[in-house]
């Protein structure tokens, strides 16, 4: 027990440093360089509390460590599409996300050790589940940022086609409408923001209109959004009212909302039989037919037993 206690205090001062060292370390390099030789401006104290600073920080950190495990071509486009489709699309992001998958198991296995649970368990079997879940553990969190993001871009996408409706039936041109669609959506939905703000982006370097918006499906991988894609791409090879056909898809897009809503309200009532039968009816039967039996119990020993 005493030694456990020792080495669970060693680490935590050792992990407790290296926070200390992490954080500071700004602060560091500027007093070694101001011992060397006078800095011409000083930044302020709590300038070293920037979360831009820890996060780069954190960055110089892991990214060493992703070249720890053999990555195949293959792998790593894979990797690189769904941190695309999570909206992190530098490529530091990706030596970040391996440097994670190489760290996580180590320090899972840590606290395997330091907690005690191999006392109580199959010391293979406990560090083995421990190294599996840190290196699974960046993925699950990843397809849970691309659920996540493309759940608020699909409920934000009507609104963002009103909006973008409004500002061509006022006269701008489409992409000056989703230019300032975008601006006006950056605060309310910034993931949709984000991405329609790439596509202006396209169009103003001299990409196409039509393989800037398709490009916008490939990244986002949404039913509704490519469908919106289709649409536009055909209106405009056409010549049809854009405007017109992006109220008609807002439209159609609250419809089978509404829709989606009322099939989950339908489903509730056959999701509640089970809990009713296993949890609420035997509660109701022991309430209302309990004392009943308890009395006839009762009379029945009574009677055979007189």
């Amino acid at each position: 027990m005493g030694l456990a206690v020792f080495t669970f205090l060693a680490i935590f001062v050792l992990i407790a440093s290296g926070g200390l060292l992490l954080f500071f370390r700004v602060g560091m390099t500027q007093r070694l360089s101001s011992a060397i030789g006078p800095a011409e401006e000083r930044e302020p104290w709590w300038s070293r509390f920037k979360p831009s600073r820890a996060r780069d920080s954190i960055r110089s950190m892991i990214q060493p460590l992703e070249k720890v495990l053999p990555k195949s071509p293959q792998e790593v486009s894979v990797a690189q599409k769904r941190l695309i489709y999570a909206g992190f699309r530098e490529n530091s992001h990706l030596r970040v996300f391996y440097g994670l998958k190489a760290l996580l198991p180590v320090w899972f296995c840590l606290m395997v050790a330091v907690s005690g649970v191999t006392d109580d368990f199959n010391p293979f079997i406990a560090y083995t589940l421990a190294a599996g879940f840190g290196y699974l553990a960046p993925d699950f969190w990843l397809g849970r940022r691309i659920r996540q993001r493309r759940a608020k871009i699909q409920l934000a996408l009507p609104d963002f086609l009103d909006l973008l409706v409004v500002c061509v039936e006022a006269g701008l041109s489409m992409d000056q409408a989703l230019q300032r669609t975008t601006q006006e959506m950056r605060i309310s939905s910034p993931d949709i923001a984000d991405e329609m703000g790439l596509v202006s982006l396209e169009q103003r370097a001299g990409r196409p209109r039509a393989d800037a918006w398709k490009n916008l499906a490939g990244r986002v991988e949404l039913d509704v959004l490519r469908m919106l894609v289709t649409a536009i791409v055909q209106a405009d090879q056409f010549g049809t009212s854009i405007a017109k056909t992006l109220r008609t898809y807002a439209e159609g897009l609250r419809t089978r909302r509404r829709q989606q809503v009322e099939e989950i309200a339908g489903k509730m009532a056959v999701k509640l039989v089970l809990p009713l039968v296993v949890f609420v009816f035997p509660c109701i039967f022991i309430v209302a037919l309990g004392p009943s039996l308890l009395s006839i119990g009762e009379q029945f020993q009574k009677y055979f037993g007189g």
